[in-house]
């Protein structure tokens, strides 16, 4: 899928600190799809759990993690989420936006399909 149009809601002219901050991104998709995320930077997340006294970030709908606060950095990492069909960016933003639409049945299933794989790979190798 091809990003048609990226907005910022905040420019990024007024990112103090491009290597340490988050930012609003909406996204349009070549389909017609919105979407908004958070785009982050690595020192920005370190800042958040020295800020809060923790040594992990809690789980929440993860941001997309770039190194600094460009332009071009955020195009990048916005078409490489929209890559087949958009896969990663629509799992981000259904996850974020209510649980209710990820079906935990499903995803347990999966989970048990893959470790019975796994423990007949390792029965093969044994």
């Amino acid at each position: 899928m091809k990003v048609r149009k990226v907005t910022f809601p905040t420019p990024l002219s007024e990112v103090s600190d491009i290597s340490n901050d988050n930012i609003d991104v909406f996204v349009e998709l070549e389909d017609g799809t919105n979407y908004c995320f958070v785009v982050s930077t690595p020192l920005n997340l370190c800042k958040f759990m020295d800020d809060n006294d923790i040594g992990f970030i809690p789980a929440s709908q993860p941001d997309i993690i770039v190194k600094e606060l460009t332009e071009e950095n955020i195009l990048l990492a916005l078409e490489n989420y929209a890559e087949d069909d958009a896969f990663w960016m629509k799992l981000l933003y259904v996850a974020g936006a209510n649980r209710d639409y990820i079906d935990i049945e499903k995803i347990n299933k999966a989970i048990n399909d893959i470790q019975k794989f796994n423990d007949e790979l390792t029965n093969i190798s044994e």
